[in-house]
């Protein structure tokens, strides 16, 4: 056949294609009826936009604390203070890390599913599926950050997608978010020895709340206000990303009675983690994923179990010092791989009375370092005296706790993180994306570590070091954008306008690489650093990382 006839008869099969009706779509009584069996308290209902309303309303979006039990009924934890307020927290989950919605220009009619999975013994196990009725053929399946509700990333990835027409899922790790245990006492409440303090600072009213986290269950027979075990493992957040894609690709199915033709996977933070996890543990269900800033996990480090305790333990130093870049302690920071401090006022976050925006370090600080360490050390490591010797402006024992030393006397640490490990043994195409001031999860630690078990696990599978996905090798592409002056919240570059550089239309912009790399061969462009202003690029004035990790 020739050229010219190839191409004629080219063009009839895409037209013949795109006259084909797109598949029907059977609505909520059928999704409802497959998902009987599978889940608990499920709702559906069509609506006339499945984006993010502006602002964030019911149905798409449920109201902060509109669920007040687990799955069984059993009433959710905390008859004091604030209770279960922060249990189930949709419209506040939005922004915890994007920096607001992706603006799109047309609605999105579809059909809406929520429910409890009947699997969790627990009931505290969650997912959300959004079907728009002009479906693409195609399915995003999207982790959640923190411990954040399935409704967590619709700001940053369902509102992205949704318009493109895909078909949208998302989980929220198995766990609910955090209840409180006590507010006013400055230790620890007896009453729990698994509550974390929120921020570090005492003389600020939010510092005296203490919360617990669900995913901690695991290591708490009976708390009071619950009266039963429910048992939460870190192995679950692999486990439930996994099932929710399952599950809406069956759930499809039953919907436009057409097979999804490809399945991506995308997540922030700790659902970056999970974007990881699930290119490790089941390859096969998807075709590629965009990690933005995963949570790294490696039992011989690093981890934020060996990461964070410097950070706490040096901050207060700092501040008492003036915040000067070469001080003792500003050097202790840099050195457990944190990017520098921006200050505008020398000042903790939690304590600015005179409008300024303080330091970076301050609203890590303020907001995360403590209550995160705490978290990870009471599941991994619960028999370590978190809050002894509590002082106003110290966390107790946390600031010195020592990882390294803590696997060689106490049995279970090691092996624990080893569960949840991030190999890199990846086996479909993977795309991380992360800022050069992530102040949380440093990029040294994190996404830079991460690159380096991709090619190890590529040298211990003796497959080379190039891109052979399609053709059929181990070795899938893996690629690391590093946005320069990036951070891991994106609203912190409203308090450093200028000097916080926003990931979101990155992390976007590499999904859509992914899906041509995937779907069309196009080349992938190489690993990078994307500066202040610019975008990806096929040709990168500076490939690999970043030379510094804050250009000013």
């Amino acid at each position: 056949m020739s050229t010219r006839s190839t191409l004629i008869l080219g063009m009839l099969l895409a037209l013949l294609l795109c006259a084909l009706p797109r598949p029907a779509a059977a609505g909520c009584p059928e999704v409802l009826a497959f998902l009987a069996d599978k889940a608990v308290g499920a709702t559906c209902f069509h609506a006339a936009d499945l984006r993010t309303p502006d602002p964030p309303t019911a149905p798409v979006t449920p109201a902060d604390n509109s669920i007040t039990t687990f799955a069984d009924g059993t009433p959710l934890p905390g008859s004091t203070v604030e209770g279960s307020a922060f249990s189930f927290t949709p419209v506040t989950d939005l922004g915890v890390v994007s920096i607001g919605p992706t603006p799109t220009a047309n609605a999105v009619p579809g059909i809406q599913v929520e429910g409890w999975f009947a699997d969790d013994p627990a009931g505290e196990a969650r997912f959300l599926l959004r079907f728009p009725d002009d479906w693409n053929g195609k399915l995003v399946v999207a982790g959640a950050s923190g411990t954040r509700s399935e409704f967590n990333a619709d700001w940053a990835w369902s509102d992205y997608v949704l318009p493109k027409g895909y078909a949208y899922a998302s989980q929220n790790k198995g766990v609910l978010n955090v209840f409180f245990v006590a507010l006013g006492p400055v230790t620890q409440p007896a009453g729990d020895p698994f509550s974390c303090r929120l921020t570090p600072d005492p003389t600020n009213v939010e510092s005296l709340f203490w919360a617990h986290f669900y995913d901690n269950d695991l290591l708490v027979a009976d708390y009071p206000g619950v009266g039963k075990d429910r048992l939460k493992p870190f192995t679950q957040w692999t486990r439930y990303i996994v099932e929710t894609t399952r599950m809406a690709q069956h759930a499809l199915h039953v919907n436009y009675h057409h097979h999804a033709r490809r399945t991506y996977v995308v997540g922030i933070s700790n659902g970056g983690y999970q974007v990881r996890r699930a290119l490790e543990e089941a390859p096969d269900l998807f075709d590629g994923g965009v990690d933005w800033e995963g949570t790294f996990v490696d039992p011989k480090g690093p981890n934020i179990l060996i990461d964070l305790p410097p950070a706490v333990k040096n901050f207060a130093g700092y501040v008492a010092g003036g915040c000067k870049a070469n001080s003792t302690e500003a050097q202790n920071i840099m050195a457990a791989g944190y990017p520098p401090d921006i200050v505008t006022t020398c000042t903790t976050a939690a304590s600015e009375t005179d409008g300024s925006f303080g330091t970076l370090w301050g609203h890590y600080s303020a907001q995360f370092w403590e209550v995160t360490a705490c978290q990870w050390q009471k599941r991994f490591d619960p028999t370590f005296d978190t809050y002894g010797n509590l002082t106003v402006n110290q966390a107790g024992n946390l600031p010195n706790y020592d990882y390294l030393s803590r696997i060689h006397t106490v049995p279970g640490v090691f092996h624990g993180l080893k569960e949840v490990e991030t190999s890199g043994d990846i086996g479909k195409p993977l795309i991380t994306v992360a800022g050069t001031m992530d102040a949380l999860l440093p990029i040294k630690r994190g996404a830079r570590a991460y690159e380096e078990r991709v090619l190890e696990s590529r040298k211990h599978h003796h497959d080379g070091d190039g891109d052979d996905y399609h053709h059929g090798q181990h070795h899938p592409a893996y690629r690391l954008y590093e946005i320069q002056n990036g951070n891991h919240i994106e609203s912190f570059s409203l308090l450093f306008p200028g000097q916080i550089e926003v990931i979101q239309p990155h992390a976007q912009k590499a999904f859509d690489f992914l899906v041509d790399y995937v779907e069309h061969g196009q080349e992938l462009p190489p690993s990078q650093c994307i500066p202040k202003g610019g975008a990806i690029s096929q040709n990168p004035a500076e490939a690999g990382h970043c030379a510094n990790l804050f250009a000013p």
